[in-house]
């Protein structure tokens, strides 16, 4: 569960990114057709909000690379508990099955 979770809030800061994105391109366009003394400051903000777009999408990357990781250690943990899992009830529907044989072997 809590694995997607963290996929779910992986998803929604992509999704962040991409409007970012969206909205510097969008400020770009303005800039263009703005005056002189306007479009300077949108430049410094433009430039203000690609370099944060760089950070979150550098700490977006180690998050997911941190999650995978995890869950390949997860996964490694306990494959080997799900694989005796299932040998126990391979090894128990065996037994059941043996009984009911044995079961419907005296009723006849």
């Amino acid at each position: 569960m809590a694995m997607s979770d963290k996929k779910t809030s992986t998803q929604e800061l992509e999704e962040i990114l991409q409007e970012l994105g969206l909205k510097i391109e969008e400020l770009l366009k303005k800039g263009a057709e703005a005056g002189a003394e306007l479009k300077d400051e949108l430049e410094k903000k433009i430039s203000e909000l690609k370099e944060n777009k760089t950070t979150l999408e550098a700490e977006l990357q180690k998050a997911k690379e941190i999650l995978e990781r995890e869950y390949h250690e997860q996964k490694e943990r306990l494959e080997p508990r799900l694989e005796e899992s299932k040998g126990l009830f391979k090894e128990g529907l065996g037994q059941l099955i043996e009984g009911i044989k044995v079961l419907f072997g005296r009723s006849s």
